[in-house]
């Protein structure tokens, strides 16, 4: 069997025009390539007459995790999830907070490289539940992803995608089949936003989040940065909280996270705690269950509460849980009410801590 240059991964989305370009059909964008040009990802080519891959078995660094981080608070807490990514992002927010890796135009010969196998193994050795990909959006490198996921269920590792669900429909089904949870990244709630802010659409999000919740088991929790002035107004929040029970439901956790000036927008200020708790309360009263604030310290409102009796569940302090009263099967231990999630035992006890790693 002959070996694939991983140089130029081979990849399937696109179909080949009369006049000799190429369409990718991996996301909406659909990018028409000449030979040799890049995707708006930039790491998906036109390569002699296909679109290929050009970062297949390398990453901007690998880093252990407390699953909280990812965000996802209902994805065995307070286990540990080895997280990875690679270069390149297929939306350009200005807002971007990972720029340095979702930006870059050098990093494919200057980050660390490892094939599935080795990911997957070094994700079992350090004792991690999970592997997550991160970073930039894991759509972009799908064939990379896919390839670690299968080799990190073989091991008996979850895989989860953190990503902004920005994807085509038959790539969607394939590359979602591979994953046990998602953070999905809902970055606004108006295509005006999408258009101005990340040069992209919002359709396409909400096609994404639709088909996880109707014709998936995978669990998934949603996270919208708020940003002064862009997308926390009175009324977005409203829309966006009314869709989400109306299309999800109400056990879907939603997290509101706190801007901070980055990238293109470094004279927006940080969005103040009373943003957040704001947004909170709105989706709360829409009937949401389980409602946070991130990127902030606040106790209250980054723990959980039980829909039922109201008790809080599981404190959190940043990434650091405390007082924890769920049974091994996720279910309140004052009321027994069934919290939404996916429990395994007790809590974990990875804590905050961050663990780079690195191959060789």
């Amino acid at each position: 069997m002959n070996t694939p240059n991983l140089d130029y991964f081979p990849t399937k989305y696109w179909t080949k025009l009369a006049d000799g370009r190429v369409t990718c059909t991996l996301c909406p964008h659909k990018c028409t390539l000449r030979e040799g040009k890049r995707g708006n990802c930039f790491v998906r080519m036109h390569q002699q007459g296909e679109i290929v891959l050009t970062t297949y078995g390398r990453s901007s660094g690998f880093c252990i995790d407390p699953i909280e981080k990812k965000p996802l608070n209902h994805f065995y807490p307070g286990s540990s999830v080895m997280s990875f990514g690679t270069a390149g992002c297929n939306l350009s927010c200005n807002f971007c907070q990972n720029w340095d890796i979702s930006k870059s135009r050098e990093i494919d010969t200057l980050c660390d490289s490892a094939m599935p196998e080795t990911i997957a193994n070094a994700a079992l050795a350090a004792g991690c539940k999970s592997i997550a990909y991160t970073y930039n959006d894991p759509v972009i490198f799908l064939e990379y992803a896919i390839d670690v996921a299968v080799a990190a269920k073989a091991v008996g590792v979850k895989n989860i995608a953190v990503t902004a669900g920005y994807i085509c429909d038959e790539p969607r089904r394939e590359f979602f089949s591979y994953m046990d949870a998602a953070n999905i990244d809902l970055k606004g709630f108006t295509e005006q936003f999408y258009h101005k802010i990340c040069h992209g659409q919002l359709q396409p999000v909400l096609d994404t989040l639709c088909y996880l919740k109707n014709d998936t088991q995978l669990w998934f929790e949603i996270t919208t940065l708020l940003i002064p002035g862009e997308n926390d107004s009175d009324q977005e929040l409203h829309a966006m909280c009314q869709w989400i029970v109306e299309h999800l439901g109400q056990d879907v956790p939603l997290h509101f996270s706190a801007f901070h000036p980055d990238f293109k927008m470094l004279n927006t200020p940080a969005t103040p705690l009373a943003t957040l708790l704001k947004a909170r309360s709105i989706a709360l009263n829409y009937g949401m269950h389980f409602v946070y604030c991130g990127n902030v310290s606040d106790v209250k409102s980054d723990s959980t509460y039980c829909p039922n009796c109201h008790q809080r569940v599981i404190e959190r302090n940043w990434y650091q849980l405390g007082q924890y009263q769920l049974d091994d099967n996720g279910h309140c231990q004052h009321c027994h009410y069934p919290l939404a999630g996916v429990f395994d035992g007790q809590k974990g006890d990875f804590g905050r801590q961050r663990l780079p790693i690195h191959f060789i």
